[in-house]
């Protein structure tokens, strides 16, 4: 785990643990306060009071205002199950082809836009990209063929794609590692929240808004939604902050800027946040980095092992699409998920609220232990104990128990491992901005092919996306403990520097 060897000196009170538990000793302390002249002369009661400042602010501004952005992002599965893909003349190839396109955009913005953020005015850029995904959505009611849904779709992505690294990015550069895991799901989990909220609205639009003003209940739901981001984007330019060394004194006094810098050098470590070079050098250092490849691995498994998101509503509805499947599976449909459109809305909320809670319990645990590795791998083994009920039968309690399990898994993975990568390689910033989009963009790759394995010829029981998202699990768990592997031997390395009285700092790679 990243900690020190001798923890002898630390300022905590009963909730808050400040980051200088990382200090072997009172010199070691007055060393790395020395490079922080507001700091000097400080008691432990000021540096806690400074800490919990900071935090308050960070938790009470910046992670709400993430955590609504990412609420905001759509989810056309729903749309597709209120009647676009109908009403659009689409068939399911074409459908699929849309959803891939989506990510053919994400993947093209995403490594350039991430390093630009990470040397630009994150409180400028974030709020401006979600504007532009917003407009985008707000067009699509306006939709009439399969090729305008592919083209929106793939602006949309264009604009979306920047943002989860550059949220990361932000996560990582204000919190310390114990407190990253915790804070990442919490705006992590608004992902989540926003497949509930997404749910509830088009079965609320559903029912009182088809035809009203002679706009379909998805032509509501995607306006309302649009609108809504909108507004959320133009809060946000008064919520997100720039980095700890270049943020307005309206977020902190010159006293807490110091102590989030100083908050920022203990967790790494002792190196401060290297912010020199230039934009590409750090996604050269990105590239040469072997953890780049690994934690681009484990994000590439996970996406797999979540491929079903997309299609959500269509797994857990089963709903013949000609009357040759009806006569075919017709037993088999009575004693599956029959649920009609406004239920199926209605019954995706609960497993993706068990999901947000137990996001959140794994992520504190996460970060109160300093453990990555086994907090992804025991989630994911859920995810696919979920796969195997899901193909394996047609009961409805066991296949609406199967979709918790699977909802559950690649949300925590995900989470613990944005907050895995951006531990182990804490410097440059720049570095690390690539690293965390390059991941990301590995990771998408599989929108390209994934959909294609939830067709509705593959009701009820979709085998083959099950079979997917089983491989997607197992490669996981592989990819982890090949990714522990690594920063053991790396610490290894580090505890025999140690004993030579080479290594100036007890910081180890977090397992």
């Amino acid at each position: 785990m990243a900690t020190t060897t001798h923890d002898k000196e630390s300022f905590e009170d009963a909730d808050i643990k400040i980051v200088t538990e990382n200090v072997e000793d009172v010199s070691r302390l007055d060393q790395s306060l020395a490079l922080f002249p507001l700091l000097q002369g400080k008691t432990p009661e000021e540096l806690k009071y400074l800490n919990r400042a900071v935090l308050r602010k960070l938790d009470y501004y910046f992670l709400p205002c993430v955590t609504a952005m990412l609420l905001m992002r759509i989810n056309v599965s729903n749309a597709r199950l209120a009647g676009m893909q109908r009403d659009l003349h689409m068939s399911d190839t074409e459908w699929s082809a849309g959803i891939s396109l989506f990510y053919v955009g994400y993947i093209i913005s995403q490594v350039p836009a991430s390093v630009f953020i990470a040397k630009g005015k994150p409180s400028i850029i974030f709020p401006s990209i979600m504007l532009a995904w917003s407009a985008v959505t707000i067009c699509m009611p306006a939709l009439k063929s399969a090729w305008s849904f592919c083209l929106c779709r793939f602006l949309v992505g264009v604009a979306e794609g920047p943002f989860i690294p550059a949220v990361s990015l932000m996560t990582s550069s204000w919190y310390t590692k114990e407190e990253s895991p915790l804070r990442m799901g919490i705006w992590h989990a608004g992902n989540i929240i926003s497949n509930v909220f997404s749910g509830l609205l088009a079965a609320a639009l559903l029912t009182n808004m088809d035809g009203i003003a002679d706009l379909r209940a998805w032509q509501w739901f995607i306006l309302l939604e649009g609108i809504v981001s909108v507004l959320v984007g133009c809060m946000a330019f008064w919520f997100i902050p720039n980095f700890p060394n270049n943020t307005s004194r309206r977020w902190f006094t010159e006293e807490e800027a110091a102590m989030a810098q100083y908050r920022q050098f203990v967790s790494a470590g002792e190196i401060r946040e290297d912010d020199e070079g230039g934009r590409w050098a750090g996604v050269w250092l990105a590239v040469k980095e072997p953890f780049t490849w690994l934690f681009a691995g484990i994000h590439f498994s996970l996406i797999i092992a979540q491929s079903f998101k997309d299609f959500f509503p269509s797994v857990g509805k089963t709903s013949p699409s000609s009357k040759v499947t009806q006569a075919k599976h017709e037993e088999q449909i009575v004693a599956t998920l029959h649920f009609t459109e406004v239920v199926t809305y209605l019954v995706q909320a609960p497993p993706y609220v068990i999901a947000y809670f137990v996001t959140l319990a794994i992520s504190w645990s996460s970060g109160r232990f300093l453990d990555h590795c086994l907090h992804i791998i025991i989630p994911i083994l859920v995810a696919l104990a979920g796969a195997v009920i899901m193909i394996s039968t047609l009961d409805i309690g066991a296949r609406y128990f199967s979709l918790i399990l699977l909802c559950t898994g690649p949300f925590v993975g995900l989470n613990i491992q944005i907050s895995w990568e951006t531990t182990v390689v804490p410097r440059p910033r720049t570095k690390r901005a690539a690293l965390v989009a390059i991941a990301n963009c590995v990771s998408s790759v599989s929108h390209w092919f994934t959909p294609y394995f939830f067709l509705r010829s593959q009701e009820p029981r979709y085998e083959i996306g099950g079979g997917i998202i089983i491989a997607g699990c197992g490669l996981t768990v592989i990819l982890c403990l090949a990714a522990r592997c690594w920063c053991m031997r790396k610490n290894r390395v580090l505890d025999e520097a140690d004993a030579r009285g080479d290594n100036v700092t007890g910081w180890r790679y977090a397992t």
